[in-house]
């Protein structure tokens, strides 16, 4: 079963949270853009960087470290970029320690699809089944919490036919990376903010 970003439900825990009418959180958030463009030849590993580069209309990872908020690589049209955020939820309790909201900018007609993938010890490929579908229509956009699709693996890792959450970093996988499959010239604006979001249980 297939889940996307735009027909799932969480609770998201807010408290006195202020949101911006184009649905951001107001207050103190790490910001990341992920840009579609043809190549990129420059040295793209400054640590104070806040964008990362995917190829137009291509499939590439972002290779996911665990460790402050940190672009690492910004260049992905090689094949891959690499990307450093905290551990969203060390004990699996389901409730995230900060939140990711996703918007898409720019021209109209771009899409992507972003899941959550590990390996096991014997290099076997897991992704999400819940996975973050945007498409950019014209008129403003607004963010949405993709904390559940971009912070969790939600697959069977045990071959017993249960689906498993999994989240970014838990020792029962390894080599997390988000795979980043685009149509045309991708702008995604990607907020971390310090909320709380409960996610589904599998």
């Amino acid at each position: 079963m297939k889940r996307l970003v735009t027909s799932f439900a969480v609770l998201v825990c807010f408290g006195s949270t202020a949101f911006a009418a184009n649905g951001a959180v107001n207050g103190n958030c790490y910001n990341l853009q992920v840009i579609g463009v043809k190549t990129k030849t420059a040295d793209l590993t400054d640590s104070n960087r806040h964008s990362l580069f995917v190829p137009i209309s291509a499939k590439t990872k972002i290779l996911l470290k665990e460790g402050a908020f940190q672009v690492i690589d910004g260049n992905g049209t090689d094949g891959s970029a690499t990307f450093a955020l905290p551990n969203p939820d060390p004990t699996n309790s389901g409730t995230t320690q900060y939140s990711v909201f996703a918007r898409m900018v720019g021209k109209p007609g771009s899409a992507v699809n972003m899941s959550t993938c590990a390996t096991d010890a014997t290099g076997a490929l897991y992704c999400s089944q819940d996975i973050m579908s945007m498409t950019r229509i014209a008129g403003t956009s607004k963010f949405l919490n993709v904390s559940q699709q971009l912070l969790y693996i939600y697959a069977d890792i045990n071959g017993d036919s249960i689906i498993d959450r999994v989240p970014l970093f838990d020792s029962r996988l390894q080599d997390y990376f988000w795979s980043v499959d685009s149509l045309g010239r991708i702008h995604i604006q990607l907020k971390f903010c310090p909320v709380s979001t409960t996610v589904a249980n599998p």
